[in-house]
């Protein structure tokens, strides 16, 4: 057990020379090293009492908690705090505030939290809710700090208090980060219930109970890193240039932005993250891909791999200068998918995941292309040189043109204005149509007039209309 405290202060007294340098995560590095303060929450109340291997609970926990700290002590850029609860009022007094910060913040005060312990006697109720409140202002205002809770308990809330909840919503707070819940002597599972309030551990035993908290304390100061490759469809690292968000995936904030980056050789580069939070990575290609609860060891040089693979839509204009469209846009979808993946003006060019879409080309009629984006590959889609419909006559009335198809079928294309003027100058698609319209000023239905013309490319078609 000595030898294996020696490495775990060896490792930790690396980790914390590392916490020493300005951190490179987001945006601006921070002018002066970042403060990792860890609260420690422990549960006084009366049930820690009850005997462990021969002691009760809580002589156990004190006695381990006391070592911990002590070991801690001479650490630079810590700092350490106790919060006790349960242990101000008997559990006949059903107190379900009797919480209290024993210990606040400050560098090298193991002495002092080692004095409290010994003071400290089990009694009361198990107000974990209240105190996660209360425990949001022990944390001094410090946006830069990184603020971690280890809570040690050996049961549930016993105040109606909603834990899960409230843990979540000061993490939402930037309160702390993801909780570590370390179960202590549990007679029966009860972890289950506390999961939700951050990283669970089951100390059924003494000897796990202080393994897991040298494991604790080890994560929070370790270096992490990780490094991501982003493959083709046979896991070549071929990809790179993307957006990337590391999103926490208990509060769904954003936390890691980076653009990522290959070096000559092919290789990622490597990215500090902070393995106290659990994450989703959304990869930002078009469209995104999602990758849940990210497999992020702490202390670890994590390497990651996700297929990505990529080709090139180029929406290219026919040849024709003036475009009597002016600029076409087009609506890119997923195939068998209503979801827009992404709109585009003709004349650019997108990266899109390798996959089958369907592009609507908003020309007049629309039209719906499938295509299949290849990794690596350009895939062009375009359109027919249109034509030109004008009604040269200006009569006020009701109208639409409609699509002749081959079958001998009709598809409504476009309404002239309602009731307005039917005089229209209006680039459209070569092929067969029909205008069909009633003027204003006609007294019924029969009255209607129906006109059959041809759409050729480049070339303006004119059609009359006569009033009845």
């Amino acid at each position: 057990m000595r030898k294996r405290m020696f490495w775990v202060r060896y490792w930790v007294l690396l980790a914390l020379v590392w916490l020493a340098i300005p951190s490179r995560a987001q945006n601006v590095p921070p002018a002066q090293p970042r403060t990792t303060r860890i609260l420690f929450l422990l549960d006084a109340s009366g049930s820690m009492l009850a005997p462990w291997e021969g002691r009760p609970r809580m002589d156990v926990a004190k006695s381990l908690l006391a070592k911990m700290v002590d070991s801690l002590n001479a650490y630079p850029n810590l700092e350490l705090g106790l919060r006790v609860y349960g242990h101000l009022h008997d559990k006949s007094e059903n107190n379900c505030e009797d919480s209290r910060l024993e210990v606040a913040f400050a560098p090298k005060n193991a002495s002092a939290i080692k004095a409290k312990l010994k003071a400290i006697a089990p009694k009361g109720n198990t107000p974990i809710t209240y105190s996660l409140l209360q425990s949001a202002a022990d944390f001094p205002a410090d946006k830069s700090a990184r603020n971690v809770l280890i809570l040690i308990t050996d049961g549930l809330e016993s105040c109606k208090g909603d834990p899960c909840a409230t843990a979540v919503a000061l993490q939402r707070k930037h309160v702390f980060l993801k909780p570590f819940v370390i179960g202590i002597g549990a007679e029966r599972d009860f972890g289950r219930q506390l999961e939700c309030l951050g990283q669970y551990y089951n100390a059924a035993d003494v000897k796990t109970f202080r393994n897991i908290l040298n494991d604790v304390v080890a994560q929070t100061l370790a270096k992490t890193t990780v490094a991501v490759n982003l493959t083709d469809e046979a896991g070549r690292p071929v990809e790179s240039n993307v957006n990337m968000t590391f999103i926490n995936n208990i509060t769904e904030q954003p936390e890691y932005n980076y653009i990522h980056y290959r070096d000559a050789q092919g290789k990622p580069d490597v990215l500090s993250i902070d393995a106290l939070q659990s994450y989703d990575l959304v990869i930002n290609t078009v469209p995104p891909v999602r990758q849940q609860n990210l497999p992020i060891r702490a202390g670890k040089a994590n390497v990651l791999a996700y297929k990505t693979p990529q080709g090139t839509l180029w929406l290219q204009n026919p040849n024709i200068s003036p475009n009597p469209y002016g600029t076409v846009q087009a609506v890119v979808r997923a195939r068998g998918n209503a979801a827009t993946v992404v709109a585009l003006p003709f004349g650019s060019r997108q990266k899109l995941l390798a996959g089958d879409y369907e592009v609507e080309l908003l020309t007049l009629p629309r039209q719906t292309k499938r295509i299949t984006v290849k990794q690596g590959q350009e895939t062009s889609v375009t359109y027919e040189t249109p034509g030109i419909l004008n009604i040269v006559t200006d009569l006020k009335g009701y109208g639409s043109i409609y699509r002749l198809n081959n079958d001998e079928s009709q598809t409504w294309v476009h309404n002239l204005p309602d009731g307005g003027s039917s005089k229209v100058n209006l680039p459209m698609q070569p092929g067969a149509y029909r205008l069909v319209f009633r003027t204003k000023t006609a007294t019924g239905s029969q009255f209607t007039d129906v006109r059959n013309f041809t759409i050729r490319p480049s070339q303006t078609s004119s059609v009359s209309i006569f009033g009845k």
